[in-house]
């Protein structure tokens, strides 16, 4: 399991170094929301590893899940902002060749993972687990978003193409961070390596129950 927790975050990262760089170079507000969607899902598993290297986790529980929530609120406000401001004044993102092959990359790396994920999770019998691969999942959603947008907008020219899905990628951020902020902490990357005296911490909404998993 641990094997799948550090090839999900090591691609996350990969993910979020070129979408940032393609998405400034080519103009573009959805890869750029992109990218910094992947570094909140690396920092999220960086608050989480923080919390659990505690001998007394609950007593970080609160804090790591505010840092999270507050991070993906923030990337919906700058990504809403930025894709509204486009489409008012009518600015197009330059076609990226790197954008469109990163998203494509995604779309057929991520549902893998999820696979991965979700096969060893029930084998190990983590609910956790078979959550986060949910999770993992919802990136495969974000590279369609993003794929259509860049080829819509690379092909026909359509400039409100890139906005709109930056817009969508917004709307998830803001998803995410509604999650976090209510305590959903199984659903982060790191849930998998949490002790089993703490399995169930900060899953009051019952993610985290035996076959209760989010859809």
């Amino acid at each position: 399991m641990r094997l799948f927790v550090a090839a999900t975050i090591t691609y996350n990262i990969i993910e979020a170094v070129v979408a940032i760089t393609a998405g400034t170079l080519a103009s573009s507000t959805a890869l750029i929301g992109f990218g910094l969607d992947s570094v909140i899902e690396v920092s999220s598993a960086a608050a989480i590893a923080w919390q659990f290297a505690s001998s007394d986790p609950e007593r970080r529980e609160r804090t790591a899940l505010r840092i999270i929530a507050i991070s993906f609120f923030a990337l919906a406000g700058y990504v809403a902002i930025e894709s509204t401001r486009a489409l008012l004044v009518g600015d197009r993102a330059e076609h990226s060749s790197v954008g469109l092959v990163l998203a494509a990359v995604s779309l057929l790396v991520m549902p893998v993972l999820s696979i991965a994920q979700r096969r060893a999770g029930r084998e190990l019998g983590s609910a956790s687990a078979v959550a986060d691969s949910k999770q993992t999942l919802l990136c495969t959603y974000l590279s369609a978003v993003l794929l259509v947008g860049l080829a819509v907008n690379s092909l026909f020219g359509w400039g409100w193409a890139d906005p709109v899905a930056a817009l969508v990628i917004a709307a998830v951020a803001v998803k995410e961070g509604r999650e976090a902020w209510r305590g959903d902490a199984c659903c982060s990357p790191t849930a998998a390596l949490r002790p089993a005296s703490v399995g169930t911490a900060g899953c009051s909404d019952g993610c985290c129950s035996t076959g209760e998993t989010r859809s």
